[in-house]
């Protein structure tokens, strides 16, 4: 072995530099083989002895400390933030839940929206009034334009899109993700298109159907009390009867009472009681056409009238008939806004189920409708 040598031992980090005015020590000589010198491992190998010949000493190496990240700016504190921190991972469902739960300001006190302990029944019962009405019994002068083919394909066609419809209006109602309920059409089309071309595509919809919807209903409403009063009355009766204006005078004032009840859900009663009436008239006279049998002479042709521009006149208007039977989309976010909806449990789901049992009942009274009472009459229903 050669002569030792003494060299000075390198630190592998550099070292900050020191306060002014503190000393700074050196490090002691150490000694080793001349075979050592070069040696890759030098500054991490444990053969470094001392000069004095004691023990060797095991010097350990300190890897480089990886520069920490820049922190990022805290958000400023807003009254949003201020939802609770609960304890992880339920933090961000609870969260979730605290804001889809919250009542929207402008629904608190509207009328529909301002009640929410809703449930399946409460949506059948509503679903099931308005799906079903006075214009199930002008169907089969729809198949005395389209005949037996097209008349029952363009029933189960506007079925199947109605139902098809309806699914997507309740699964678009709520955003789980976002925690907002949609509870109007033209917050749906708000959040769909935008808010100007969302406001023009629905308003003036909303404003002909609502305005075309009570105008039928007065007129309606208005000649079916005078109907009831007059067979009730009877010919025994004395009492100067009322023009049929005074007759909507008088719908549009019972309209108007029952208008006063606080929120959707407390005219529930009053739903279920038109969906029974509804369900019972319809039945009735389609049964009744039935048990009489067909008509003598009895014809099943389309009328033709030999005018091309009058029989696609007709044809739309059979096509009109059969749309406007299955209508009802227009109270359906307003009648899942009634229900109560969490994370947990959404709204759509006893929404779909009390859409699924109502229009069942109101396939088994348009259908039968339509098809045994133009089996019944024929081309004479419209003559009838």
């Amino acid at each position: 072995m050669g002569e030792a040598k003494e060299i000075w031992s390198a630190p592998i980090t550099p070292r900050t530099a020191s306060v002014v005015g503190t000393p700074v020590v050196a490090s002691p000589p150490v000694s080793c083989p001349p075979s050592q010198l070069h040696s890759p491992s030098l500054t991490r190998s444990p053969l470094l002895h001392p000069e004095d010949g004691d023990a060797p000493r095991r010097k350990t190496s300190k890897t480089p400390k990886t520069p920490r990240t820049p922190r990022t700016p805290r958000t400023p504190l807003r009254i949003s933030n201020l939802t609770p921190k609960f304890i992880t991972p339920l933090g961000s469902p609870m969260r979730k839940a605290l804001r889809f739960t919250k009542l929207d300001p402008q629904d608190a006190w509207l009328p529909i929206t301002e009640s929410r302990n809703g449930n399946k029944y409460y949506a059948a019962f509503h679903t099931l009034c308005s799906g079903i009405g006075i214009q199930a019994l002008v169907l089969p002068v729809a198949f005395t334009i389209l005949g037996w083919t097209w008349g029952i394909i363009t029933m189960t066609l506007a079925f199947i899109w109605q139902l098809y419809t309806l699914w997507l209006l309740v699964n678009l109602h709520e955003s789980v993700e976002q925690g907002v309920r949609y509870c109007r059409y033209l917050q749906l089309c708000g959040a769909t298109f935008g808010e100007k071309l969302g406001k023009i595509l629905a308003l003036f919809p909303i404003l002909y159907l609502s305005a075309g919807t009570c105008t039928t209903l007065i007129i309606i409403g208005g000649s079916t009390a005078r109907t009831f009063y007059q067979v009730v009355c009877g010919e025994t009766c004395t009492a100067k009867p009322m023009t049929t204006v005074e007759w909507y005078l008088v719908f549009t004032c019972v309209a108007v009472v029952l208008s006063q009840l606080p929120n959707l859900n407390s005219i529930a009663g009053v739903s279920l009681i038109g969906a029974v009436t509804a369900v019972g008239y319809c039945t009735a006279i389609w049964v009744t056409s039935v048990a009489r049998g067909a008509l003598p002479d009895v014809s099943y042709n389309p009328v033709r009238t030999g005018n091309s521009v009058e029989d696609a006149f007709s044809v739309l208007n059979a096509l009109g008939i059969i749309a406007f039977a299955f209508r009802g989309h227009n109270l359906i976010l307003e009648i899942q806004s009634t229900m109560p909806s969490s994370e947990k449990h959404p709204s759509h789901v006893p929404m779909w189920k009390g859409v699924k049992v109502s229009y069942t009942i109101i396939a088994a009274c348009l259908f039968p409708m339509a098809i045994g009472g133009y089996w019944a009459y024929g081309q004479l229903v419209c003559i009838l």
